[in-house]
């Protein structure tokens, strides 16, 4: 199975405000950028499960991935609780329905597809691959002026 490393970001100017997400994969000595954004209004924690959604998405082929994040949103909200929000109809521990469901929804339709593997990074500390996938979000945050 191929193995890939996959670095990802989400960026918005304003909270919410217009959006970007971006996306670093990574196999063997072979890269691929994305990136892409949203507007009018969009949130952070949004364009962060974007960018994790548009790099699964892009894999042709069942792979290893390892997923590099700076968002404890989407990985914990992977790795700690979407299986209990499927389980409770996709709602949180107090009954409310979980935010952003129609991402969380498309992203748990995509993980089983991969063997998936989550690393957390700290965010703006020097990492090169998040440095560039953030600036990858930050350069697809669409111009005001072409909206």
């Amino acid at each position: 199975m191929k193995h890939v490393d996959m670095f990802t970001d989400g960026a918005c100017s304003g909270n919410p405000g217009l959006g970007g997400w971006g996306v670093v994969l990574r196999y063997g000595r072979h890269e691929k950028d994305l990136s892409g954004g949203v507007s009018p209004s969009t949130t952070n924690n949004r364009m962060e499960l974007q960018a994790v959604i548009e790099g699964l998405s892009s894999l042709k082929t069942r792979c290893h991935v390892t997923i590099h994040t700076d968002s404890k949103y989407v990985m914990d909200g992977v790795t700690k609780y979407l299986v209990s929000w499927k389980a409770k109809g996709w709602k949180t521990a107090d009954r409310k329905e979980v935010k952003n469901i129609d991402l969380w929804q498309k992203l748990d339709e995509l993980l089983p597809r991969h063997q998936i593997d989550w690393v957390w990074v700290k965010g703006h500390d020097g990492h090169i691959d998040n440095e560039r996938a953030d600036a990858l979000a930050r350069a697809g945050i669409p111009v005001k002026d072409n909206l």
